[in-house]
């Protein structure tokens, strides 16, 4: 795993563990991982459906602005990323 992979999974720790964030924002983040983490697939599709449920997540009343901002900020990493290993 590359050091931009590593920041990025450690925000989402930071989400995930955060027992102040609800329940199924966490899930969804959880979710998002799992799929920025997988190795069998079209890296490109994994990312752009983990950039997909964030966004979901990001649009969650509830959620505490502070994780609004983190998981905006995920979802920017993310599309570079994305745009880098596309090539």
């Amino acid at each position: 795993m590359d050091a931009e992979t590593r920041e990025i999974i450690e925000v989402m720790d930071e989400i995930i563990n955060d027992a102040t964030v609800p329940r199924n924002i966490r899930r969804s983040v959880a979710q998002a991982k799992e799929l920025v983490l997988k190795k069998d697939g079209d890296p490109v599709v994994n990312i752009t459906e983990a950039i997909y449920l964030l966004d979901e997540a990001s649009n969650d009343i509830n959620m505490p602005m502070h994780t609004r901002t983190q998981v905006w900020q995920i979802m920017g990493a993310l599309e570079s990323y994305r745009e880098k290993i596309k090539g």
